[in-house]
């Protein structure tokens, strides 16, 4: 079975409650199932970590490689503009990753419209809500099945 890991970085665990107009009404624990339950039935086991912390971020992105994650949905927050280490744990693990983004980061304030976690990742889908999670799983799906 495919595993695939999804990683939410800060202030996602305020979904729902944060910037409604911005980010939408349903919590990540609304998104967690819904992809944990789409997982099921494409027999991909999805697991499932948000934290705040950028080293907890760190380790879970080498975890993901030495446990055999077959693929990263990584919603790096605030972070996916600066850090560097992120960026650097990222080219440093054989896992691809697909960064993606609720909102549409480049129709937002100037200092969001870059990403160093951009040129890093397989891809980058951004600004169509929870939908692009579902289409990362999607493009980990297809690939599985070689149908990139």
């Amino acid at each position: 079975m495919k595993k695939i890991l999804m990683l939410n970085g800060p202030n996602l665990n305020r979904l729902g409650k944060r910037e409604p107009g911005i980010y939408g009404v349903r919590s990540l624990e609304d998104l967690e199932k819904r992809m944990v339950q789409l997982g099921v039935v494409s027999k991909i086991e999805v697991i499932c970590f948000q934290s705040n912390h950028e080293g907890d971020l760190i380790d879970k992105l080498h975890e993901a490689e030495d446990t055999g994650m077959d693929g990263i949905i990584f919603n790096p927050g605030a972070f996916t503009h600066y850090s560097y280490a992120i960026r650097d744990a990222i080219a440093g693990i054989n896992c691809p990753v697909i960064e993606v983004h609720i909102s549409n980061v480049y129709q937002r304030e100037e200092f969001r419209h870059k990403s160093v976690i951009a040129p890093v990742s397989k891809g980058q889908i951004a600004g169509l809500g929870f939908l692009g999670y579902e289409l990362a799983l999607e493009a980990f799906k297809r690939e599985a099945k070689g149908e990139e």
